[in-house]
C-alpha cells in the first residue's frame, strides 16, 4: 500500500516529466461574462487549451460587475470581462495585472420586427434610446451589472433619459435570459451580436439599430495581482491568458461562427 510520502513523490515524479500540473494547479477558475458562455465560443476554445496544457479551466459565467467582485474577493484566478471603465478602475486599485484585448464584437439594439418605436432611422444610439422612451414601448435591460447593463446606463445618461420610463423592466438576468423576456414581451433591449446570434433560432426579433464603433464591444483577460492573493493559480492563470493571445487562438476565435455568422473578431497585437 502507497503512503502519503509515496504518493506525493510519484506525483511530483509525474509533474516534473510530463510538464503537466501539480494537482493543486489543476483548476484554473475563470470569471467571465455570460456573452462568452451563451454564444458557445468558451465551449469551442477551453477544450483545445485543456487537452494542450493539461489544465481544467471552471468557468463561472456571469455579469462583468459580479467577476469583477469575485476577483478583488480572492474567489477566482482570472477574468475575462467587457467594460473598460470598470477593468481601468480594478487594475489602478491594484487588483488587476496585465490587462489584454484578446477580441470584440458589438453592440446592437433588439426589438420587434415591425419597429413601433421607429428607431431604425435613428443617427445615433442615444436617439434611437430616446425613442424608445418616448414611444411607450417595452425596454428590458438585464440590470445585473454586466458589461452590458453598463453600456446601456451609459447610453441612457448620454441621452438624458431617466431610465424610469413606464415601459422599463430590469430583470436582473443573464444576456440569454433577457433575450428570451425581451422576445416574450416584445420590446427592445441592448445585447452583443453574438449573443443575439446564437439565439437567433428562438427569437422574433430583429437587430433594430446597430451604431458601429460607438457600441464597440472590447472583451480583455486579466490576472489577479499575486500580492493580493498570493494563493491563487497563477500560473495556471497566465498560462490561459497567454494561450488565449497566441495565434492559434486568435485564430479559432475569428473562425468562429454560428449560423454561418462571425461572431467576434480577434484583437490581439503586440
Amino acid at each position: 500500500m502507497l503512503n502519503l510520502k509515496s504518493i506525493f513523490s510519484f506525483a511530483l515524479a509525474a509533474t516534473l516529466v510530463t510538464g503537466m500540473p501539480a494537482q493543486a494547479e489543476e483548476i484554473i477558475k475563470l470569471a467571465t461574462t455570460t456573452s462568452t458562455e451563451n454564444s458557445g465560443l468558451l465551449k469551442n476554445l477551453l477544450p483545445k487549451f485543456e487537452a494542450e496544457s493539461g489544465y481544467k479551466v471552471q468557468v463561472i459565467a456571469t455579469g462583468t460587475g459580479k467577476a469583477l467582485k469575485l476577483a478583488r474577493q480572492g474567489d477566482v484566478d482570472v477574468i475575462m470581462t467587457h467594460a473598460p471603465a470598470a477593468e481601468a478602475k480594478f487594475v489602478d486599485e491594484g487588483f488587476g495585472l496585465l490587462p489584454r484585448g484578446i477580441m470584440e464584437n458589438d453592440f446592437v439594439i433588439l426589438g420587434p420586427k415591425n419597429d413601433p418605436a421607429k428607431i431604425r432611422n435613428s443617427k445615433t444610439v442615444e436617439e434611437a434610446f430616446a425613442k424608445i422612451a418616448e414611444s411607450g414601448a417595452i425596454f428590458v435591460s438585464r440590470g445585473d451589472n454586466s458589461g452590458t447593463n453598463m453600456k446601456e446606463m451609459i447610453i441612457w445618461n448620454n441621452a438624458k433619459v431617466d431610465a424610469s420610463f413606464a415601459g422599463y423592466k430590469s430583470v436582473g438576468q443573464g444576456m440569454g435570459k433577457t433575450l428570451l423576456m425581451a422576445n416574450e414581451l416584445q420590446g427592445y433591449t441592448l445585447s452583443d451580436r453574438g449573443t443575439f446570434v446564437a439565439y437567433k433560432a428562438k427569437l422574433d426579433m430583429a437587430i433594430d439599430f446597430d451604431g458601429g464603433q460607438a457600441l464597440a464591444n472590447p472583451y480583455q483577460i486579466m490576472l489577479i495581482n499575486p500580492a493580493k492573493y498570493p494563493d491563487l493559480n497563477h500560473k495556471g492563470a497566465r498560462a490561459f491568458s497567454d494561450w488565449l493571445i497566441g495565434a492559434e487562438a486568435q485564430g479559432m476565435i475569428n473562425s468562429y461562427k454560428v449560423q454561418g455568422e462571425q461572431l467576434f473578431k480577434a484583437t490581439y497585437s503586440e
